[in-house]
């Protein structure tokens, strides 16, 4: 379904949406910072927000625009978070959606806004207006991949996925741009994505799905177990596509919700793998819980651990600081019912180490994708939670991250 000929199309993908991504000088590296997504149609409106009691200016004015049901853009900054910055950071975040709302002929309060950078600092307030004026002059059909590259931080690449899908027989098209890197943590981090569709649905609806998804998806990876302030996932649907409006929970929104759960897990999926500083990808699969959420609090202890991911990243099949987790998760569990194996070699079983093959472990230890599977062997549920090791490079990004 998803065709990399189709990736860098990204938000623009979607019949009526346009983007751009400039350099408006709020970076140090000048680099694209500054980025504006834009329907000319109305579009219905979904968004999910960082849980973190301290959160930035831009999610409380982008929640207000989610709880309005419509938006005609989003425009989007790097490099200042807009985070603690008192009453003169809802003021630049509302004059953000004021600036763009009149240089694209709608209302502010149809403006989502969004940031991501240094907590503490207020915005550059004359360069976010220069550049909203000349992202505006710049929005094409092409500009996705300037705007992807305009919102990232510590990523080594902008992520990005586009598809197209068959809903009541007319095609309909969903692209996505995505940032996120570094404190990346459950229940979202820093990162951010923005999702358009052309897709024809209930606002309502979309928001209920949008809220579904982002449980299983967004909000099961973990770079460092630190949650950010500023966090958000939007979709935008401007009904281009001309299918019959979904409205209840049938056929087409089944495909509708199909979609846009694999383009979340997709850019889950990339983030976690593009951590900072990252050398492995880990999925940790946990089976044979209770509930799903006693298998997600194992998966996120295993994720968690700075002694499971440095382990990894030495390529040392460490599997007793794996079941280390696993046992201080705060989960019932048996130690001689769990399974832990790695690469699908089991490397613990009956409260003992399974003495597998050191060869067939060595190979596994040295590969990019690493899958961990816990078994706890206690009932029918799972979870799987994605997260990378820990490197040399991670504490260098971030001890010199404010500077």
């Amino acid at each position: 379904m998803f065709r990399e000929e189709n990736a860098k199309k990204g938000v623009t993908f979607p019949k009526g949406f346009k983007a751009a991504g400039v350099k408006a000088g709020i970076k140090k590296s000048g680099n694209l910072d500054l980025a504006v997504i834009y329907t000319e149609k109305e579009a219905a409106v979904a968004g999910t927000f960082t849980q973190n009691q301290v959160a930035a200016a831009p999610v409380y004015v982008s929640k207000e625009v989610v709880a309005g049901g419509k938006a005609h853009a989003i425009t989007a900054n790097a490099g200042c978070a807009n985070a603690c910055t008192g009453e003169q950071g809802m003021k630049d975040a509302r004059e953000t959606a004021a600036v763009t709302a009149e240089a694209l002929g709608c209302d502010a309060s149809e403006v989502l806004v969004a940031s991501t950078g240094v907590i503490g600092v207020t915005l550059p307030m004359d360069k976010m207006k220069a550049g909203i004026k000349a992202a505006v002059a710049s929005l094409s059909e092409t500009g996705s991949v300037d705007a992807g590259n305009a919102i990232i931080t510590t990523d080594t690449y902008s992520k990005a996925c586009a598809t197209e899908v068959e809903i009541g027989g007319k095609p309909v098209r969903f692209g996505a741009i995505a940032k996120g890197s570094g404190m990346i943590q459950p229940n979202m981090a820093t990162m951010l994505c923005f999702i358009t569709t052309d897709a024809n649905i209930d606002q309502k609806l979309m928001q209920s799905a949008l809220s579904e998804i982002v449980e299983v998806t967004f909000n099961m990876i973990s770079i460092d177990g630190d949650m950010s302030t500023n966090d958000m996932v939007v979709v935008m649907a401007n009904g281009e596509a001309g299918n019959a409006k979904i409205t209840e929970k049938n056929a087409d929104y089944e495909k509708f919700y199909a979609t846009l759960k694999d383009i979340c897990t997709g850019m889950a999926q990339h983030i976690a793998s593009d951590g900072e500083g990252a050398t492995k990808f880990l999925t940790i699969n946990v089976s044979g819980a209770k509930s799903f959420a006693d298998a997600k609090q194992v998966a996120m202890s295993v994720a968690k651990s700075p002694l499971v991911k440095t382990a990894f990243f030495g390529e040392d099949p460490n599997w007793g600081r794996v079941i280390c987790a696993v046992g201080y998760a705060g989960v019932p569990m048996v130690p001689e019912k769990t399974v832990v194996k790695f690469g699908g070699i089991p490397v613990y079983a009956n409260g003992v180490g399974a003495n597998a093959d050191e060869a067939a472990i060595r190979s596994v230890m040295e590969q990019h994708d690493i899958v961990i599977d816990v078994e706890l062997g206690l009932g029918s549920e799972s979870a799987t939670v994605w997260s990378c090791d820990f490197s040399y490079e991670y504490v260098k990004i971030n001890g010199e991250y404010h500077t």
